[in-house]
């Protein structure tokens, strides 16, 4: 499993990133300040949710309503237990986030910035700059548990690598400019074969349009794109893993779309697209929307197995691997630990799923 969705870093669209905003200002609709969940004691209200429920709706022209609003309440508070649970670690290791933390990466954040230009993104966001320290201070605390947790337990060994080139020598060998691509997509039919893990699906054009504002936004807001993909992708394929579309060779370029090709041709390393409709010659009715990321772009060639790009590309490759599985594993070890009471879950399966 990819990052989750709350252990997001903190950077700035269009400049350095994407900007976290979690905790934004917005009415509840849930019962003001009530309790809808509590982990080991600690209460998440619903002034927590509802902020992050009005980011990721921000921009929507139409707001999420009955089934859809519950469905989407259900997945920010399940992101908003997990997060606490590892919350609950940092502060028995001693790993919370320290106030020089917090200043040193804000001022990093800040620094291509006017102090005007800063303020206005936040406003932009709808996000006070307290709650984006707050939210900053959870981010930094949470990567100093995981990496203590598990990517400190992850070695990849020179045979490792080795071994791995050997078995796989033919996929080094470029014979044109390479694509590393992943992708979200949202279809505008459900598709019975689609398991992402939010089981969450378009039931029409109108509800993928909504659907794919929603992620982008979240994508804007500092959300990794490979545990989007794989909690709301409706790509039956690649969305288990992130959306992973791996390497394409140039030439494929010419079977696509053209707003695909030329989306994808203007992407740097890292970057993502907007969202592109794809559009059903046969009716020229939209099809699907989809966000593709340029994950790397590859020179043509063979790549020798002594190249140090090619060991560190094996070596990442696997320690992500192993760093996915064994993530999997921690948050199943720390749900066993945790006291946790759903009680907004248990309202809408006592209410049968009807909004309340």
């Amino acid at each position: 499993m990819s990052k989750r969705i709350l252990l997001r870093r903190v950077e700035m669209i269009g400049l350095t990133g994407s900007l976290l905003a979690g905790l934004v200002s917005c009415q509840g609709t849930q019962g003001g300040a009530g309790v809808m969940a509590t982990v080991d004691g600690r209460k998440i209200t619903s002034d927590e949710v509802e902020k992050y429920y009005g980011n990721q709706t921000a921009g929507s022209d139409q707001k999420p309503t009955g089934e859809q609003a519950v469905s989407l309440r259900l997945g920010i508070l399940k992101e908003l237990i997990e997060t606490e649970m590892l919350m609950r670690r940092a502060e028995k290791l001693g790993l919370l986030a320290t106030d020089e933390d917090v200043d040193k990466k804000l001022n990093e954040i800040k620094s291509p910035f006017s102090p005007e230009q800063f303020n206005q993104k936040l406003a932009e966001k709808k996000i006070t700059l307290e709650d984006f320290k707050r939210d900053l201070r959870r981010s930094l605390t949470l990567d100093k548990v995981l990496n203590k947790e598990v990517s400190s337990r992850i070695n990849v060994s020179d045979q490792e690598i080795t071994d791995y080139y050997n078995a796989n020598k033919s996929e080094f060998n470029l014979i044109e400019p390479q694509y590393h691509l992943a992708q979200i997509l949202v279809t505008t039919q459900p598709n019975k074969q689609v398991r992402n893990l939010q089981n969450n699906k378009a039931q029409n054009e109108a509800e993928a349009r909504k659907k794919i504002q929603m992620l982008e936004n979240r994508l804007d807001s500092g959300d990794d794109f490979a545990t989007l993909a794989m909690n709301y992708s409706e790509d039956p394929d690649v969305s288990n893993n992130g959306g992973d579309l791996g390497f394409s060779p140039e030439s494929a370029f010419r079977n696509t779309d053209s707003a695909t090709r030329d989306a994808v041709l203007k992407l740097k390393p890292g970057q993502y697209s907007a969202a592109i409709p794809i559009v059903n010659p046969a009716n020229h009715q939209v099809a699907a929307f989809r966000i593709v990321k340029l994950v790397a772009r590859e020179q043509s060639g063979q790549r020798a197995g002594d190249d140090p790009r090619t060991r560190e590309a094996i070596r990442q490759q696997l320690h992500d691997r192993r760093e996915q599985l064994l993530k999997a594993a921690y948050y199943e070890v720390l749900r066993d630990q945790a006291k946790v009471e759903n009680q907004f879950a248990e309202q809408v399966l006592k209410n049968a799923g009807a909004a309340k």
